[in-house]
């Protein structure tokens, strides 16, 4: 094709490394690739390698390419990352250890914390002291500096993590350490806590910084090797890398700090969900990707996905888990996908996941070897999946193992095959309602006001059945549903958040102190953007303000008006925090509000994907119609079902439920007395009757 651009992206899941390819032209969208592949543990640059030869794409044709991966994650929940040694203020070696008293299991007299990624042998001290206003109470001795390096060496140590008190103030002594490092150790992987956030809260930041260094060195070695892999087949620029606040940034910059990828496959598929929104005109939406590991969803709100800093791995009912400190979407995560395991307790209980069969072996019906029943053996065994038709008809399901893994469960339960089957899937998606419910009306949103948009490889199956029992009218799924994720990263731009702690009243004469740290955190934004090649005029800016009621202990973030902050505004600003947090809290108080910090965005364009709609046709679908057979919708008991071949579905057509859609990645189940029309980018709309 003359003069046509081509944009690849490409994920790598739990299960499957996934693969968008946009083949574009002056006036639009002209040819779209999807590809799937196995993900291949722990040399995972390889399937993004093999997910591009499948997907037959040249990479020295590619003009953008931008990546997603799950190695950060893995790495530090696999405990799969480097000796890691602490270097922090005099005093404060046990932050690690003391961390918070905000104890899950609090009946537990057994309980025990979280164990330190760092032992106590491997964390040292320096004197030398800052305030929290940034003000120098006692000066860096940097003395012992040099034996603690040799102990480092001698132990082992692959990555140094530094963290003092109140660097996020006044980063100087951090980056005196830093550099006396590079001087007496330039091997070493360091990481200072003041390059990942500048917020205030010691063990958080020491924290961040410790998990950062433990996985750094393994995350430089796996995108250097991608980007060697890359390079070998003539790919002529450099990919861009998917981090977990919903935009890209450069494979250099990642590199330097790699914890801001931590989520950046979910981060994806939920800015993904956001553009879309803007698409078809649906700004409020609950989003939902199920794949096979996993489920999770978020909220947005006016075409906004929320960013948060409070994010914590392994947070459970039982363990208090590990903050992580930077910028992530905010998002609820629970081990229900595909893959996850149906089991039965001691008390003759019905479980399904958080223990997955994962893509080695994976569920009874691939035919690896697996024993256990999963949900995609009882979507296959209830006929919401067609087995002739499994994976796209890459897979021949094997049935005879999924009905004996199904009958296992049906055998423990005391019950039929068929009930044992529905019983799995009712209770994945009462699993998944819990989840939905959290990040909606858990955080003062009424889920009836928002649109389902569901894709990943089982979204689809699951979508109107989870929409029904929360109220919602309308589910969207995707054109691609299977690789969204991948296709969010089409939709992503350059992004950089910046997190500064200030302490201001919101009152008068406190305007200026605040608008001009917001210039100076612009400037210093413009100015990484600068040395980075990228053109300042395409810069654009959010101002966030994080807020409380004056002696609270945590904060509120609001997005504040456009334009400079004046002393005028203060009172208008001060109006949308009590708003904010009345609906999240359900009141509000009659005291002084304070602003603890800002969050800026600072974002630009690079290579972002421009959609074209194309024109609606005939609603009638009969050229699209395939086969029929007998599908069980669980509460709405078996139907005769006509079955449609996704691919062959236009623009403009339209059905009535009971209705399956079969696309080579997932499943659609329309249930009964539903209506579904795809509309001009290829999208289907599900509409629930009340």
């Amino acid at each position: 094709m003359a003069n046509s651009t081509i944009r690849v992206a490409t994920d790598v899941g739990g299960t499957f490394t996934d693969l968008v390819c946009f083949e574009t032209d002056d006036q639009g969208v002209s040819i779209i690739r999807t590809a799937k592949s196995d993900t291949t543990p722990p040399d995972f640059e390889k399937g993004v390698l093999n997910v591009l030869a499948k997907g037959e794409v040249d990479p020295s044709t590619i003009d953008f390419l931008a990546h997603g991966t799950t190695v950060v994650i893995n790495a530090l929940t696999e405990r799969k990352g480097v000796k890691v040694g602490l270097i922090t203020t005099r005093g404060f070696r046990d932050i690690l250890e003391i961390a918070r008293g905000n104890r899950p299991d609090f009946f537990n007299l057994h309980y025990k914390k979280p164990e330190p990624f760092v032992p106590r042998y491997l964390r040292k001290e320096l004197p030398g002291r800052m305030n929290y206003r940034g003000e120098e109470l006692e000066p860096l001795d940097l003395a012992g500096l040099q034996e603690i390096l040799d102990t480092f060496r001698s132990e082992g140590v692959e990555a140094i993590a530094v963290c003092f008190l109140h660097s996020y103030a006044n980063p100087s002594h951090e980056q005196a350490v830093t550099a006396q490092i590079a001087s007496s150790w330039p091997q070493i992987s360091v990481v200072s806590s003041h390059q990942i956030t500048r917020e205030w809260r010691e063990y958080e930041r020491t924290n961040t910084a410790v998990l950062s260094a433990y996985v750094q060195p393994i995350a430089e070695r796996y995108l250097s090797r991608l980007k060697d892999g890359l390079a070998s087949r003539q790919f002529h620029g450099s990919p861009y890398i998917m981090q977990s606040n919903c935009g890209v940034d450069s494979l250099e910059s990642v590199s330097r700090i790699p914890i801001t990828m931590v989520e950046s496959g979910p981060a994806s598929g939920f800015w993904g969900a956001a553009e879309l929104g803007k698409l078809i005109n649906e700004p409020n939406i609950i989003a939902l990707d199920i794949g096979g590991t996993t489920a999770k969803c978020s909220l947005i709100e006016n075409g906004q996905v929320k960013i948060m800093t409070d994010y914590w791995i392994e947070k459970d009912r039982t363990s208090a888990g590990y903050p992580i400190m930077v910028p992530v979407v905010d998002l609820v995560e629970i081990g229900n996908g595909g893959g996850s395991i149906a089991w039965v307790d001691d008390f003759g209980k019905l479980h399904v996941g958080p223990q997955s069969a994962g893509a080695i072996p994976g569920p009874a019906a691939y035919g690896k070897g697996g024993t256990q029943a999963t949900t995609t053996d009882a979507n296959l065994y209830l006929g919401r999946i067609n087995a002739d038709y499994f994976c796209g008809g890459e897979v021949e399901a094997d049935m005879d193992a999924a009905e004996k893994a199904i009958g296992a469960v049906a055998h423990k339960l005391g019950v039929t095959a068929h009930e044992a089957a529905s019983g799995i899937i009712r209770i994945a998606n009462n699993n998944m309602v819990n989840a939905l419910k959290l990040v909606s009306l858990n955080r003062g949103f009424d889920p009836r006001d928002f649109t389902l948009v569901a894709f990943g490889g089982g979204g689809a199956m699951h979508a109107v059945a989870l929409a029904a029992e929360l109220g919602v009218k309308k589910v969207v799924v995707p054109a691609g549903a299977s690789v969204f994720s991948a296709w969010g990263m089409m939709m992503s731009d350059l992004r950089r958040d910046y997190f500064v702690t200030r302490l201001a009243d919101l009152g008068a004469g406190a305007a200026s102190g605040i608008e001009q740290l917001f210039s100076e955190t612009e400037a210093q934004a413009r100015s990484q953007f600068e040395g980075e090649g990228i053109d300042v005029e395409r810069v654009t800016f959010l101002r966030f303000g994080k807020f409380r009621y004056q002696n609270q202990e945590h904060t509120t973030e609001v997005l504040l008006p456009v334009g400079a902050v004046t002393d005028d505004r203060l009172g208008e600003i001060s109006d949308l925090f009590h708003e904010t947090y009345e609906r999240e809290y359900t009141y509000r108080l009659d005291a002084p509000v304070e602003m603890v910090g800002i969050h800026l965005v600072a974002s630009a364009q690079v290579g972002k994907l421009t959609m074209a709609a194309e024109p609606l046709g005939p609603d009638d679908p009969a050229k699209a119609r395939k086969a029929s057979r007998v599908v069980d919708y669980s509460l709405e008991g078996s139907h005769e079902t006509e079955i449609f071949d996704g691919p062959i579905l236009k623009p403009g057509m339209a059905l009535e439920g009971p209705a399956i859609i079969e696309d080579p990645g997932t499943t659609i189940v329309i249930h009964p007395n539903c209506q579904a029309k795809i509309d001009a980018y290829g999208n289907v709309h599900i509409h629930l009757n009340s």
